[in-house]
């Protein structure tokens, strides 16, 4: 089974995102940056670049994935299975007096689900090497819708059967609204 077909029922298109026009749209000035993003090399989809070749990527394409629904389940579930209960994420009572005025989801859940919405294709995505410079913009909440916008940064061949593949994430949510940026580096087949 492909993992196109593996996904979860929760995922959405990154068009059925709210555009600028239309209300709870982010304004223009937080819009910029990524409509900035999709002018630039945009290729047919996620799926589609995670499919090349090693010796076809090149520095500078830009994919944007499906998009994924925050659920309490999720959180629940992430809490449980992680042992951070903290109450931010798991008491709406408590959640509902704090800074958010509601739960929101764990900063490394909304990094693993930008990881799960990257279509990595066993037979060219040897292993995630590293994730790093995370920077936690705005908090994800039950219901938000997610999908990730990405560029390649840097290619490097590390031996004759592998290369290196660095790629700067964004996370954003229905909104269009920055919640994390990151980096990512994956193992490639070449």
């Amino acid at each position: 089974m492909s993992r196109a077909t593996a996904q979860p029922e929760t995922r959405e298109t990154a068009s059925e995102q709210p555009r600028a026009s239309e209300p709870g749209a982010a304004p223009p000035e937080a819009q910029h940056e990524s409509d900035h993003m999709r002018r630039q090399r945009v290729v047919a989809g996620a799926g589609d670049l995670f499919g090349r070749p090693f010796g076809a990527l090149v520095v500078g394409d830009r994919f944007v994935t499906a998009g994924r629904r925050a659920r309490e389940r999720d959180i629940l579930d992430f809490a449980a299975l992680t042992g951070d209960a903290h109450p931010q994420h798991t008491d709406p009572e408590w959640a509902a007096g704090s800074r958010f005025g509601e739960q929101i989801a764990h900063g490394l859940l909304v990094l693993s689900f930008a990881v799960g919405l990257l279509p990595l294709d066993p037979d060219r995505i040897v292993a995630l090497r590293r994730v790093g410079d995370a920077v936690f913009k705005q908090p994800v909440k039950i219901g938000d819708t997610l999908h990730v916008e990405g560029e390649i940064t840097r290619t490097r061949e590390l031996d004759p059967e592998q290369g290196l593949v660095e790629a700067q994430l964004r996370i954003v949510n229905q909104h269009e609204r920055l919640a994390v940026r990151a980096s990512v580096e994956l193992v490639w087949r070449v």
